[in-house]
This record gives structure tokens, sequence and C-alpha cells, in this order.
């Protein structure tokens, strides 16, 4: 199956699962990324202080093999520290001959900015496999991002940022991903 039927069919089948929540996609000049994430709150009608949020990425690498990320995470605000949101979950990675299970953790935080901006959230990401949660042929995993998302119109969002993926086998180190990109998210 080819990059561009993957993508067709994954970008399709998520964006009916995620009635209530989120599609993205984010890119630069040499890759490619889908990202969709299922607010689990919205589709049980649940009300709970605990958000859960159920999410997957595509990252098509130019010259590299491809990574599928399946995550799950609950989430909450921080009492005291207005604006932060932490979440703690669990990702399950895998490409060609990897495949790894890390830890996560993403904190958000929403700029007090006042004026006519508009919202805008700095968003940090760490996700950590070992060797026991690293499967296959790999030997561990890790992933950090961070990113400035700034929504312009109502459910519209921009945002830029940097990724840091390093996927490293038994035999190698591997940095599979270390660049900038920018995007586009639409949350419904």
């Amino acid at each position: 199956m080819s990059f561009k039927q993957i993508f067709s069919t994954t970008l399709l089948t998520t964006a009916l699962l995620t009635a209530q929540s989120s599609v993205g996609l984010n890119i630069n000049d040499k890759d490619i990324e889908f990202y969709s994430a299922v607010d689990l709150d919205n589709l049980t009608d649940s009300a709970g202080g605990t958000g859960y949020v159920l999410d997957f990425s595509f990252l098509h690498a130019d010259k590299k093999e491809n990574i599928a990320m399946l995550g799950f995470s609950g989430q909450n605000s921080v009492q005291g520290l207005y604006g932060l949101t932490l979440a703690l979950g669990a990702k399950l990675i895998s490409a060609e001959d990897f495949t790894a299970l890390p830890m996560m953790v993403r904190a958000t935080y929403a700029l007090p900015i006042s004026f006519d901006m508009p919202a805008t959230s700095l968003i940090g990401t760490l996700a950590y496999a070992p060797s026991v949660l690293s499967f296959s042929d790999a030997k561990n995993y890790t992933e950090s991002r961070v990113e400035l998302d700034m929504e312009m119109i109502p459910s519209i969002h921009l945002f830029t940022g940097y990724r840091n993926i390093d996927t490293n086998y038994k035999e190698i180190d591997y940095s599979f991903n270390n660049s900038f990109y920018g995007g586009m998210k639409l949350s419904f």
C-alpha cells in the first residue's frame, strides 16, 4: 500500500471518528505529519474533572521509513496555576522494524495575553521508552516537542513547532527526525 493510500484512508477514517475533537496536519520541506485526537469525554458525555484523549499520528519522513503513533492520556488543569494543563499517558510507536511503548507527559500553558490577540498556547511534550518498553529491533525511544499554537478564528489553529525523535535500534542510534514544522489544526 502506498503512502498516499495510507494517508487518504487514515484521513478519512479519523475525520469520521473525531466528530467532536481535532484533526491537523504539519509539514516542512521534507516531512508531513497527520494528527488526530478524539476527546473521549465528548463521546461518552462525561463531565468529570479528568479528560481522556485518544490520539493518532502518522509521520512520513523523506527518505526514511514511516512511523505511526497511537496514544492514550488523561489530562487535567493544575490547581493553583491558572492556564496550565498536564497530560500523562502512553503511546504505541510502530515503524517497519521498530515498536515501542513510551510513557508520555504533555504540558499546555495558555499564555495570559491581553489586548485583542487570539488565544495562544505553548505546548511541550516528552515521551520515553527504555529498553524494557522497546520491542522488535528497538533499543529505546525518545521524543520531545515544543509548539506554539494560536487559534486564529474559532476552531481553527495555526501552529509552529520543533520535534526531535530518536529511534535507537539495537545496532545503531538513529535520529529519526529533528526538524521545525508548521501546520494547521481543525477542532470539531
